[in-house]
């Protein structure tokens, strides 16, 4: 027995001292990285763009950090940014309810209300790989733990930039986990001279550093902070928005951390993301984390030859700092608001004086149209009339005086009467209606006041209201939330089948971080609806309450770049933009993604496309991007079944575009439509080109 007791010791002394064996089968040579093995160390070089690259040491024995240096050069010559770093995370795991609603699509979930626990995910370095993937260079590293979770680290260098992923891929074989993570880079004693960042103000502000300092979480716009020596600079951030799960608000929780002892589970000094535990405290779903699927705990990292202020003025490029960029021939539109203006500010005697401050939130992120959803659950829908008009009269007041020539904000409700589940409506103008009638009530009515006053009373009325004023309706965050079941228990209703009823709108719920793209569960309704063979389109949403300064809007909002050459005025009402959402003249983008232009055979998106062969049907699209992109997808169904064409983009860098000519065999086929995706999950999506041969 203690002969079998000393032989084990050797052994397991042995494997903690001896190298562990690399696999380069999958590295090419002549990608433009280099790697060298030495010992325990395992160095990549990688093109950082301009003559510069980009060096990381690695520690392959088991004991030390995993990184043992950061280098970025300059003038030819390598600084050292940081050294002895170790990635950390800490993984927290509730449960998922699956029952009471509808599956892995719930939001109506209150994870962190039921048992939850909090895990720092150890690492035991068994092996290692280092692979290529075009313009991309990866290391891998096992094995990473948790309780009921295991999977290995990845390190994806980008050819190009000096960006660089650090990602905790785990699996679970349990089910109905929901999960949330925290990561960082961890040193025994702080590398850092000092921690910068922006404010919520958007100012700089930077903090000295010492080994004692406990850990602080820290409020910060553009979600980065930075660590500064004097060799340079790293940023650290979460992808900007798959990182957030969807919540009912876009409050800023303190999305940062440094200091010393995170959460009293993560020994040493670092910096890097956190989620707050309880969300908004509404419903907090969390992330989804269904059996094997592979989990990326992840954050990005940028690397600087400078300071620190220089570094955080290119992270903020990869969001257009924050905003929406501006595209010829395109307006940008964001829909689903529930700042509830009217109720809590305008008739409770609390209006500010000058523009409100949403409204200046919108502007400053590069909106140029804003539908409201006023009045949910906080007016008076059903009347009396003269209450309910008086609502409405504050609410397109405020929609006039904070319009300009360059801005338009529209009224707009979130009415779920008569049809089911939740729905959006939208007129050309204002336009005053009472969701209630009675039996003596008309249809119709002139008022002195009001003009036309309209009575609904149930969906016909509805119907007969939108077609009379030419309004739209679609379904808000379709098959989730408060429309479980819808569209699809109404798809066969009348107002459904009626070009008046647009389709439905999309939002990342829920959340999957296994997912390279956002929002599958609504993408998948557009393909349905394409398939049922109706011509419907979906917009983004944003479904969100509390609109301020402080707030991390940009994580959570959306945009749809609708072809409108210019803005229509107010006064003049807006029947343009109701045009551009019927008829599918617009793209969907979380705003890093553009896709400026999209065709078939010539054709564009919201048209049929004739067909001459359509086994080389001629699929054309033009792509702008910031992170560099994973891949784009040609999707097209036969009334049936969907297919998909994907096109590989790992070839691309950081900030570029390119214009593509895909040949596609459409045989068959009846509607087609476009996606692409980046290396963080942020996307863009066209609406359907319908295709007759």
């Amino acid at each position: 027995m203690k002969s079998s007791l000393l032989l084990l010791l050797l052994v397991c002394g042995f494997a903690a001292h001896c190298q562990i064996p690399v696999d380069a089968k999958a590295f090419d040579k002549k990608g433009g990285a280099t790697v060298l093995v030495k010992g325990d160390a395992l160095e990549v070089n990688w093109p950082t763009g301009k003559s510069n690259k980009g060096k990381m040491i690695f520690n392959l024995a088991q004991n030390g950090p995993l990184l043992t240096s950061i280098q970025v050069s300059k003038g030819g010559k390598y600084q050292v940014v940081g050294t002895g770093l170790q990635p950390e995370f800490v993984l927290t795991v509730g449960k998922r309810d699956l029952r009471s609603q509808n599956g892995w699509n719930i939001f109506f979930d209150k994870v962190p209300n039921k048992p939850f626990q909090a895990h720092r995910v150890s690492m035991s370095k068994r092996r290692a790989a280092v692979s290529s993937q075009g313009a991309r260079t990866i290391v891998r590293i096992g094995e990473l733990e948790a309780p009921n979770f295991s999977g290995s680290l990845e390190v994806t260098f980008y050819h190009g930039s000096p960006l660089f992923n650090i990602a905790a891929v785990m699996t679970t074989p349990v089910d109905s986990t929901a999960i949330i993570y925290d990561a960082g880079l961890v040193s025994q004693k702080p590398v850092w001279s000092k921690i910068s960042w922006a404010a919520t103000d958007n100012s700089f502000q930077s903090a000295a550093i010492g080994a004692a300092d406990s850990s602080r979480n820290l409020a910060v716009k553009c979600r980065a902070l930075v660590g500064e020596t004097t060799g340079g600079s790293l940023a650290i951030f979460p992808a900007p928005h798959q990182y957030f799960y969807p919540l009912d608000e876009a409050f800023n929780l303190k999305f940062t951390w440094f200091g010393n002892n995170y959460r009293r589970l993560v020994p040493g000094y670092g910096l890097g993301i956190r989620q707050d535990l309880y969300g908004d405290r509404r419903y907090v779903p969390w992330f989804n984390a269904p059996p094997n699927t592979a989990q990326r705990l992840n954050f990005y990292c940028l690397l600087g030859s400078e300071s620190a202020a220089p570094l955080l003025e290119s992270v903020k490029q990869y969001t257009h700092q924050d905003t929406y960029v501006r595209l010829p021939g395109y307006k940008t539109m964001s829909s689903h608001f529930h700042n509830e203006y009217v109720m809590k500010a305008m008739l409770a005697g609390k209006a500010e004086s000058g523009v409100p401050e949403f409204v200046r939130v919108f502007r400053g992120l590069g909106l140029d149209i804003v539908h409201l959803g006023e009045f949910h659950y906080t007016a008076h829908p059903k009347g009396p009339d003269e209450q309910r008009l008086k609502e409405l009269e504050a609410l397109f007041e405020l929609c006039r005086t904070s319009s300009n020539e360059s801005f338009l904000l529209l009224p707009g409700e979130e009415p779920n009467e008569f049809l089911g589940g939740h729905w959006l409506e939208l007129f050309s103008k204002p336009v005053y209606w009472v969701m209630a009638r009675d039996p003596e009530v008309p249809f119709v009515r002139p008022d002195a006041k009001y003009g036309k006053v309209y009575h609904v009373g149930d969906k016909n009325d509805m119907l007969a209201l939108l077609q009379a004023e030419k309004g739209l309706a679609w379904t808000a965050h379709a098959r989730t939330k408060g429309s479980v079941g819808f569209p699809d228990k109404y798809r066969d209703e009348a107002f459904f089948q009626s070009d008046r009823f647009m389709g439905a709108a999309w939002k990342p719920i829920p959340a999957d971080l296994s997912q390279p793209r956002l929002g599958k569960r609504a993408l998948d309704l557009l393909d349905d609806m394409n398939n049922w063979g109706l011509k419907k389109t979906m917009i983004s949403e944003a479904d969100l309450f509390t609109v301020t300064s402080e707030n991390e809007m940009y994580a959570h909002l959306n945009v749809n770049y609708l072809q409108l050459p210019t803005l229509p005025k107010f006064a003049d009402g807006w029947q343009p933009v109701l045009d551009a959402m019927q008829h599918g003249k617009f793209f969907s983008s979380t705003g890093e993604v553009l896709i400026p232009s999209f065709t078939v055979n010539g054709t564009g998106s919201g048209q049929t496309a004739t067909l001459p062969n359509p086994t080389k049907a001629d699929v054309a699209f033009e792509l702008r991007w910031t992170f560099p992109m994973a891949f784009a997808e040609i999707i097209s169904g036969d009334g049936q079944k969907v297919y998909r064409q994907r096109i590989e983009l790992n070839s691309t860098t950081s900030f570029s575009q390119q214009t593509f000519r895909i040949p596609a065999d459409l045989a068959n086929r009846k509607w087609v439509r476009l996606e692409a995706w980046d290396v963080a999950a942020n996307g863009a999506y066209t609406q359907t080109i319908y295709l007759h041969k």
